[in-house]
């Protein structure tokens, strides 16, 4: 089956797919932390996770603290349960490769994995205490296990499909820029809408919205694309052994990994910042008769669409940027554009004359702009590598390299939120907010080192592009 049987409408039924994913991650990031351990200065919110006390110890005159901070121990669990469940990636990964169904590959993984995927992420913000317990600690971590497991289960055989509907750099490119656009539009409702859910209705009432449309959404997709997912029906070959040391025995993917990685870590650290920058940063500015202390869902609502529509703009100039030099070329750019924004969110705020939301503003729409290409380019790059990898060993391995992508990056990013804490500890408050401001600058760093790694990766060099697509509505041949 070639690529120009597959029709623009099963891309676009494909690319939808971005919408589910974004919803229940962004809306994840942005506010468990929060929902869990809010700003020390918000007495209107509880905090759900107890301290825990340490043993009393004294080392050379130092002195250890009594016990860990309730956002230490949310971040050392956040952590802890991450690494645990990233391992079952490449073992999804692998099981989808070798699956035999008259369904293909992928589908019964989705069909049955959403669900539990969307009903988890409700039952995430329905703690059985409305206080700090041990009990809610235990909950937690039960929950965000399975969460995660189920996240895995659907979200990774959908994937894995990429490089089945489209083979071509340039019909790559498309669904990347479809899948990004509506990324966006996924990221907008569990970033944005999520945030005045929040205010108008609270957290039990936005978590089980957000779950909704991630179910309806991620099936929308599926079925639109049904008949050829369905086609992507032929196992892989080699054992499990084999395919974990063929898959990182590629040099291409080795470079790949680690820019991946960071730039996660980078991500999800400021995304989480939003509302803290919000609390401490934006607490007495005034915007239109609202202050950033007793409307922070809704400045926390303005901040992501500003960083939505530097997105926005970003693929515009991203996608034609892939297209003449190529995916490798258009993510170092981002990279090191992205770089700059994050270092500059440190001193938004500190110009006279300007109001700060205004400096603020300019500083997360720049980021925004570079977001576009980090999150875009990604899955192209390893679609890029599965077909290289092809080659070498006459075996496709969709679901291994995007498994193998997923242990790792899940494994180094689950200490995102322990990084977060830490950073914060140096002041998360209106009077002392020198680690809400630091966090730019930490993640920066972050991107700067994945950026290193990413020189060795040589794949990618754009193709001529054609004057224009050929699209057809020919059926598959089933």
């Amino acid at each position: 089956m070639t690529d120009e049987q597959r029709p623009l409408r099963t891309r676009v039924f494909y690319a939808s797919g971005s919408v589910s994913g974004n919803v229940l991650s962004r809306a994840f990031t942005l506010w468990l932390i929060f929902f869990y351990v809010p700003p020390s200065d918000r007495d209107d919110l509880p905090t759900r996770i107890p301290a825990i006390g340490l043993p009393d110890l004294n080392l050379g005159g130092f002195a250890f603290p009594d016990e860990l901070a309730p956002r230490v121990v949310l971040g050392l669990v956040l952590t802890i349960v991450r690494i645990v469940e990233s391992v079952d990636d490449p073992v999804v990964g692998y099981l989808t490769d070798r699956t035999n169904s008259r369904w293909g590959r992928r589908i019964p993984w989705i069909l049955l994995g959403t669900p539990w995927w969307a009903l988890l992420f409700a039952a995430l913000f329905i703690p059985p205490d409305g206080g700090a317990s041990l009990t809610n600690l235990i909950y937690l971590v039960v929950i965000v296990e399975v969460f995660w497991l189920s996240s895995n289960l659907s979200g990774a055989p959908l994937e894995a499909l990429l490089p089945h509907i489209a083979k071509t750099h340039q019909h790559r490119v498309t669904v990347a820029a479809l899948q990004l656009l509506f990324g966006v539009f996924g990221a907008f409702i569990g970033l944005s809408i999520s945030s005045l859910l929040v205010d108008v209705l609270g957290f039990g009432s936005m978590a089980a919205i957000m779950a909704a449309i991630a179910l309806a959404t991620r099936y929308t997709a599926l079925f639109g694309c049904w008949s050829y997912a369905k086609s992507d029906d032929t196992p892989s070959t080699p054992g499990f052994k084999r395919s974990v040391r063929e898959t990182f025995a590629n040099k291409q993917f080795v470079a790949f990994l680690p820019s991946f990685i960071f730039f996660r870590i980078a991500e999800i650290m400021l995304t989480a910042l939003f509302p803290f920058y919000v609390s401490a940063a934006l607490s007495t500015s005034e915007v239109f008769g609202r202050n950033g202390s007793d409307d922070a869902g809704l400045f926390t609502f303005a901040l992501t669409v500003i960083v939505i529509a530097g997105v926005l703009v970003g693929i515009a100039i991203f996608t034609p940027l892939a297209r003449r030099r190529g995916n490798a070329y258009a993510f170092r750019t981002a990279m090191l554009w992205s770089m700059g924004g994050l270092f500059l969110l440190f001193f938004a705020g500190f110009m006279p004359g300007i109001s700060r939301v205004a400096q603020a503003a300019v500083v997360i729409f720049a980021i925004g702009m570079p977001l576009a290409g980090i999150l875009m380019l990604p899955n192209i790059l390893i679609a890029d590598i599965v077909d290289h990898d092809a080659q070498r060993t006459s075996t496709r391995r969709e679901g291994m390299f995007y498994g193998s992508q997923n242990l790792l990056e899940k494994s180094a990013s689950a200490f995102a939120p322990l990084l977060l804490a830490i950073v914060l500890l140096a002041g998360d408050s209106a009077s002392d907010p020198l680690g809400v401001r630091l966090v730019g600058p930490v993640a920066a760093v972050l991107v700067f080192i994945g950026f290193l790694s990413f020189r060795g990766y040589t794949l990618g060099e754009a193709e001529p592009e054609p004057s224009g697509e050929a699209e057809t509505t020919a059926p598959p041949a089933d």
